[in-house]
């Protein structure tokens, strides 16, 4: 591809976003704050938001939006109905117990049903870990199932509230100059 008429070569970029209302997911969690204190087991209609960089391909395309869409609402679905809990955090523990996850935070403790839980490697459920994982993971599987995609840049948000969003983002190298 050439440059620009003006602008010098290389300086091109194409990306993609999508930002689709039926990419949204229901949970519950609790944030465990620096002091020690917690919030109280409640819930939020989160909603994912995915931008991807990258060298277009021999049609003109980062990634065509159906191959994109389904990846993404996989991963939503996933979480979707459940209650997370961050696996790393250094004082919560949790434990399976037959058919049941039992989920302790200082004098807290927690009972629930296995399908119901599912424990994140992360050390908090905050939207931007929730958006790290969420963006590490929908890299893995793009990869994984589009050998051929040459991401330069990913960024994932999650939006916690209208307003409210956690944001991930991640670059392959920022040093190098585009197309490389």
């Amino acid at each position: 591809m050439s440059g620009s008429p003006g602008l010098p070569p290389g300086s091109e970029r194409w990306s993609i976003e999508i930002d689709k209302q039926y990419l949204q997911f229901s949970s519950a969690h609790f944030l465990i704050f620096p002091d020690g204190s917690a919030e109280r087991l409640h819930g939020h209609n989160y909603r994912v938001y995915v931008a991807l960089e990258g060298r277009l391909d021999d049609h003109g395309l980062v990634l065509d939006f159906k191959r994109v869409k389904p990846v993404v609402r996989e991963l939503v679905d996933e979480l979707d109905e459940r209650w997370l809990v961050p696996g790393e955090h250094p004082v919560l523990t949790w434990e399976r117990r037959g058919d049941e996850v039992e989920v302790r935070y200082r004098e807290r403790r927690y009972v629930a049903p296995v399908e119901d839980v599912l424990v994140l490697p992360i050390n908090n459920t905050s939207a931007e870990n929730l958006a790290g994982w969420l963006g590490r993971e929908l890299g893995r599987r793009l990869q994984e199932r589009f050998p051929s995609l040459r991401l330069r840049a990913l960024e994932l948000k999650v939006e916690e509230t209208p307003g409210q969003r956690g944001v991930w983002r991640w670059c392959a190298d920022p040093a190098l100059p585009s197309g490389q």
